[in-house]
């Protein structure tokens, strides 16, 4: 037929008009209708495409490549499930049709159904080994399904078989990404940016993997050249905010989501993030509002209302925070596993008098010395508690209030009824500022190792100070709260103190430091032993850390150093705090240095060591 030449050719006017005669003469005639949708499938309009190939297999049903070309011209039209009909018939007529095989994949991953695309595509591939566009597909797939590493074997067969394929790099330095193999994610997509330098999504990603792995100075210029090729690129507008975040910038950081949400007036993640933004300013009030913003655009988005319950707490507001602290287990940014237990959560509704209830440790061991307080309340309902904690916390706890028994995170559990995580216990019991349940002390050390230590240091003859000035740098706020001993020394003024190292580890930097204050003395020990020696001292200066939680739990008196905008338990704009009542509070002003507390505090313990009288030696 002289338009199919022409088709081939790709002339498809005259094809078109070849065909249009063909079909005067013989209006059933299969090739000229099947032709003329695979040409208005190529021309863009795919409408026309599904009218004339529909009209072809009225003709003759039984030729599978017209029912892959309609499932493609439906795809076009975003009726997966039509085209998922389309390509299961092609395929049952033609059971080696490798692309058919492979289209069908396509529709079931748009119908959300990854695992039965990932099959449909190793079919295609098993038919036809070279089948490119079956194998990047399946990695696509099996990203879907958070199957990382067998994604990367896929996109790197695509690789071998087409070096030159950009996105096959890019969508391998993603799958790099969530396996965390950072260098190697950035060198990919450095391939795919080397192949299509005008890549503004790979330019992106580079800067997601770059901030991603500790380097947001980096991702900047990633995502600087990503909105140079595509000023209206909302996702790079997005994450030049959090790599801005991450460097303190943040009135920078500001303008990037108010840029991303002039583009994407409904991004509600931006809003979210600019919420954050403007909490760190310490300005809650606009916090909220972009808060309520991102929940209008979508009140399903969990970082929203876990962001928003977290600025309410911060601002004393628990009857509001507490119910949308709940948020923090559907957010990808909450690192805590949700345990799924057989055995409901208790909410406070049902009686469990009589009926055994499991308290678990969630977050950090500063969480817990803080909240495992309310045991005693659960107990009180006639429950016989069961409380779980991480390990380094089990000899400190023993003589806490309310557990019948205390078990170790990762050792077998008893039976229990119910159970509940520690920080959903305010939730459950309603806790407002006022009604914070304060047993101060409710940790109590080991008369044994008190005694000890008694004998161990001998009579106090000067003022005794435990200091903290880092903690795990694994948090993702840790360096808004910790510093170098080299800084924090000067907080420490000499004269008649003693100072003890009560945080452990003491990290490689600061050992040099340490070795030359001949009035601080290093006593790292676990917690338990901690607790001991803390008998021992007239108080505790430290920055935001568990031991915080457990000089306050000891009822020690406690000077804590606090960041400009703190975590939410030390509330805003008080020296003291409701959850300890022996804790004083010391807090970065708007500059965000830490000279002016240093300050105050070293000016705080020279006054209290010349005030305390200790007999002579």
């Amino acid at each position: 037929m002289q338009g199919l030449e022409h088709h081939q050719r790709g002339r498809l006017t005259q094809a078109k008009a070849l065909y249009e005669q063909v079909l005067a003469q013989v209006p059933t005639h299969f090739d000229a209708l099947h032709l003329s949708g695979v040409i208005a499938g190529q021309s863009d309009d795919p409408e026309e495409a599904v009218s004339w190939i529909s009209r072809a297999l009225a003709a003759n049903p039984d030729r599978a490549e017209a029912h892959q070309n309609l499932g493609l011209a439906l795809k076009k039209l975003a009726r997966p499930g039509e085209a998922l009909e389309s390509h299961d018939r092609a395929v049952a007529l033609r059971p080696r049709y490798a692309e058919a095989w492979s289209s069908r994949g396509v529709a079931l991953r748009a119908l959300g159904r990854s695992e039965e695309a990932v099959l449909s595509f190793a079919r295609a591939i098993e038919i036809d080994p070279d089948c490119v566009d079956a194998g990047f597909n399946q990695g696509v797939a099996l990203m879907d399904l958070e199957r990382s590493d067998e994604a990367v074997l896929s996109f790197d067969r695509v690789i071998r078989l087409r070096p030159g394929h950009a996105q096959a790099h890019l969508s391998r330095g993603n799958a790099l990404r969530a396996l965390k193999r950072w260098n190697e994610a950035v060198a990919s997509l450095d391939r795919a940016i080397a192949i299509s330098p005008e890549n503004a999504q790979a330019h992106a990603n580079r800067g997601d993997a770059l901030r991603e792995s500790n380097r947001p100075d980096d991702a900047l210029a990633s995502y600087e050249r990503a909105l140079q090729i595509q000023p209206d690129f909302a996702d790079a507008c997005f994450s030049r905010g959090l790599a801005l975040m991450e460097l303190d910038r943040l009135p920078e950081a500001l303008a990037s989501y108010e840029r991303a949400l002039l583009i994407k007036p409904a991004y509600a993640e931006a809003h979210s993030n600019r919420g954050v933004a403007w909490m760190a300013l310490n300005r809650p009030t606009e916090a909220l509002s972009s808060y309520d913003q991102a929940l209008r655009t979508n009140p399903a988005l969990a970082e929203a209302r876990w962001n928003k319950s977290l600025t309410l707490l911060l601002t004393g507001d628990f009857e509001r925070g507490w119910p949308l602290y709940e948020a923090r287990w559907k957010s990808k940014y909450f690192s805590a596993p949700r345990r799924d237990f057989s055995q409901p959560q208790w909410s406070g509704i049902q009686d469990v008098r009589g009926k055994t209830v499991l308290l678990h440790a969630e977050q950090g061991l500063g969480d817990t010395l803080q909240f495992c307080r309310y045991a005693a309340q659960v107990a009180a309902r006639g429950a016989r508690v069961i409380l779980e904690v991480q390990p380094p916390l089990l000899p400190v706890l023993n003589c806490l209030a309310g557990p019948d028994q205390i078990v170790a995170a990762g050792t077998p559990l008893p039976d229990f009824d119910f159970h509940c995580p520690l920080m959903s216990l305010p939730l459950v019991f309603g806790t407002t500022l006022e009604s914070i349940p304060d047993p101060t002390p409710y940790v109590l050390a080991s008369r044994e190792a008190v005694s000890a230590w008694g004998q161990r240091l001998g009579p106090a003859r000067s003022l005794r100070v435990g200091i903290t000035w880092s903690g795990n740098a694994a948090y993702p706020g840790d360096r808004l709260r910790s510093m170098s001993l080299a800084e924090f020394e000067t907080a420490l003024p000499s004269g008649p103190l003693e100072y003890f190292v009560v945080q452990h580890p003491v990290p490689e930097r600061d050992r040099d430091v340490l070795a030359a204050r001949h009035d601080v003395r290093d006593f790292a020990a676990d917690f338990a032993q901690t607790a001991a020696l803390m008998a021992h001292l007239d108080l505790v200066v430290t920055t935001d850390t568990s031991i915080a939680h457990l000089a306050g739990a000891l009822g020690k008196i406690t000077w804590v150093l606090l960041p400009h905008v703190p975590d939410w338990r030390w509330l805003l704009d008080r020296d003291d705090c409701p959850w300890y009542r022996t804790v004083k509070l010391y807090r970065q002003q708007a500059d965000r240095s830490w000279r002016p507390v240093l300050k105050r505090v070293a000016e705080d313990l020279t006054a209290l060591a010349g005030r305390l009288q200790r007999p002579s030696p």
